[in-house]
């Protein structure tokens, strides 16, 4: 269960991430910087090392949700979800992921959906895992949100999707201010379709941001929900290459 929020912005872009789980599953870990490939690599983990999103030094942002919606599940033998950001977090282009995912033991994953953000291209390209075939989109370059939901996810889709639309009226929405603003909400009611999601036995237990300009990119973790006044933890980036400037 998350909620994946993408604005573009002059020379970069702002990504938030909130993490909705069950409160008995073990807390995530703040962001480490890897070198994975050569390459340096911002990301949480679980204990265990998987994690769901991942920031590395070309700007490119990978970011994982399950995908409730498909009902099939791996019978036997699973490979964590956690793997799959772990797999592809280095790589340098959307050629260089589909590449990466087709090596994978998809057969033993669950469905998922990976969304990947490449700033010097300014593309948008989601992955699509069923447990039947792995397909691509392409969005284009411009504000948009991903949900996933355990507990219901299509009215998921519709409540949070309202908050996200009534949002673009707001002033400064392009603004860092008015995703964390978004990512705490809690309307239409705090509960199971709020954006920032309250159960009895779940609830979003870490906010994920990624702020990218020119050659530094910046990630801030909370652990907990967005809605308590944590002190992130916060990650700086120095990029190898420079996100493509914005159009005239």
């Amino acid at each position: 269960m998350c909620t994946v929020s993408f604005i573009a912005r002059k020379n970069g872009y702002a990504l938030a991430m909130n993490r909705d789980e069950k409160l008995t599953r073990v807390a995530g870990l703040p962001p480490k910087q890897r070198i994975v490939q050569g390459r340096a690599v911002l990301c949480p983990s679980e204990p265990g090392g998987g994690t769901w999103i991942a920031l590395n030094d070309t700007g490119i942002t990978l970011a994982l949700i399950n995908w409730y919606s498909v009902r099939a599940q791996v019978r036997g033998e699973t490979v964590s979800r956690g793997e799959v950001v772990n797999s592809v977090g280095a790589a340098d282009g959307n050629e260089r992921v589909a590449s990466l995912l087709n090596r994978l033991p998809l057969a033993k994953i669950n469905p998922f959906r990976l969304i990947g953000i490449f700033p010097a291209t300014k593309e948008i390209f989601e992955w699509r895992w069923d447990l039947n075939e792995l397909v691509w989109v392409a969005h284009p370059w411009k504000r948009r949100q991903w949900i996933s939901s355990g507990f219901d996810e299509p009215k998921a889709q519709r409540l949070r999707g309202n908050t996200f639309r009534r949002a673009q009226v707001q002033l400064r929405r392009d603004s860092i201010d008015w995703i964390r603003r978004l990512h705490r909400s809690h309307h239409p009611g705090s509960g199971p379709f709020s954006t920032c999601m309250h159960r009895i036995d779940a609830a979003t237990v870490s906010y994920t941001e990624i702020t990218l300009s020119f050659r530094r990119a910046i990630m801030r973790y909370h652990h907990g929900a967005p809605c308590q006044a944590l002190k992130p933890h916060i990650r700086h980036l120095h990029l190898q290459t420079t996100p493509a400037k914005e159009s005239q």
